[in-house]
């Protein structure tokens, strides 16, 4: 082999590296700096096939997708002085590479470095003026709307564009759990001894005013139902007299029956009577009709 022929080979895997090298390839998720002896040239972000000046230019690629970050746990003071743990994530997404790259360099660690600063702080200054109750119920959506829109603010100059910061849990300190629970437990159980004396009291009145309502209808009843058996008596010794006085000797053979009756119908009476007594007269002689005397005689 010439030497001629080297030198072309040696001169075509040159021109072939320096190709090589000018070229490179912008993908749909990715933004590139191309920086000239480490100072920022341009930014490309179109998609598809570049070049730049080979041994002299870098590309250094941005990620341009929704990023998520999570925040590791800290603890903060709430307005009621509570301590809470709180965990935390923010999505962010690189929309300056000029200015991420001339605020904490080309890597990831730098920027997440400050994302993690900057929602601590805002956690701990937004936190700081709201009750523990307001961070557990829907209030929370304000809360962490106003956090969102201070750390946009404060990372916008580092060419990042925060879209959301959540709390991803939120406990009390292991120390003060107990305690709260403790609480909690009593107050459980003031309501529930309050509830059962109101109970007891409903119960008490209910049965006392039935009682009252029982004692008035008996009494209403009573009275009645002696008004009605007065009246009925009334009106029967009223219908003895008038039959008395139509007939008194058919009254008092009626009555002597009646006694009869009553007296001979269990069939294991026992009677003592005198010789005279007329008690038994009508068994031994029917009456006779018109017969006064039967009535004067009769007890």
């Amino acid at each position: 082999m010439n030497r001629s022929l080297v030198v072309a080979l040696a001169a075509l895997l040159v021109v072939v590296v320096a190709v090589g090298s000018s070229l490179f390839t912008v993908a749909q998720t990715e933004q590139v700096l191309i920086t000239q002896f480490g100072q920022p040239v341009r930014v490309i972000t179109d998609p598809g096939l570049h070049a730049k000046i080979p041994l002299v230019q870098a590309a250094i690629s941005f990620d341009r997708r929704l990023l998520d970050y999570e925040i590791p746990s800290a603890e903060v003071i709430l307005g009621d002085q509570r301590r809470l743990n709180v965990d935390s994530f923010a999505r962010f997404r690189v929309t300056d590479p000029l200015r991420y790259y001339q605020a904490v360099g080309p890597t990831e660690d730098g920027i997440l470095l400050r994302l993690r600063s900057v929602v601590s702080s805002a956690l701990r200054r937004v936190l700081g003026n709201e009750q523990l109750l307001n961070v557990l119920s829907s209030e929370r959506t304000r809360i962490m709307s106003t956090i969102r829109d201070q750390v946009n603010a404060e990372m916008s100059g580092f060419g990042v564009d925060v879209i959301d910061v959540r709390i991803r849990r939120a406990d009390l300190p292991a120390e003060n759990t107990q305690a709260i629970l403790s609480r909690m437990q009593s107050e459980r159980q003031r309501v529930a001894a309050q509830a059962r004396a109101e109970g007891a009291e409903a119960s008490a009145r209910i049965k006392a005013n039935a009682e009252r309502e029982r004692t008035v209808l008996l009494a209403t009843a009573r009275a009645t139902a002696d008004k009605v058996r007065g009246e009925g008596e009334a009106q029967a010794i009223a219908l003895y007299a008038e039959a008395f006085n139509r007939d008194p000797g058919f009254f008092g053979v009626w009555r002597t029956l009646v006694a009869y009756r009553e007296a001979f119908a269990k069939g294991q009476s026992k009677l003592v009577l005198t010789p005279g007594d007329g008690f038994l007269k009508l068994l031994q002689q029917a009456p006779v009709p018109g017969d006064t005397g039967v009535a004067a005689k009769l007890p």
